[in-house]
């Protein structure tokens, strides 16, 4: 996200827009402090996804933080995206969405592929 906060999103961040921001030590680790920034002082107030190493002074005192643990660079994208991943069945489930339910068009991908077999 941090180099495309720049090109669009940035302008509709207020006090009112929902933001999940991933914060590790990882090469984009300065990018996304930047991004950070940039949301705070348009009022936003991001939920923030850290590894372990990132240090508390540099998340600018935000409140809402889930840390995870800090492993090698090819797992700690799997370790970020599982919090992002049930974040989004929770917030599902309390629109009403019928998440064990497969959409028609992933549906007809697994029909079609039983099929050639």
């Amino acid at each position: 996200m941090s180099g495309e906060l720049k090109h669009g999103p940035l302008a509709m961040v207020d006090e009112n827009l929902r933001i999940c921001m991933v914060i590790c030590k990882d090469s984009v680790y300065k990018k996304s402090l930047n991004a950070l920034q940039q949301v705070v002082a348009r009022g936003g107030a991001p939920f923030i996804i850290a590894d372990q190493s990132v240090p508390e002074t540099d998340l600018g005192g935000m409140k809402h933080i889930l840390r995870i643990p800090k492993t090698v660079d090819c797992v700690q994208n799997v370790l970020t995206v599982i919090p992002l991943q049930l974040l989004a069945y929770h917030i599902a489930e309390l629109n009403g969405q019928n998440v064990s339910k497969l959409p028609k068009t992933i549906l007809r991908l697994f029909q079609k592929k039983k099929r050639i077999h």
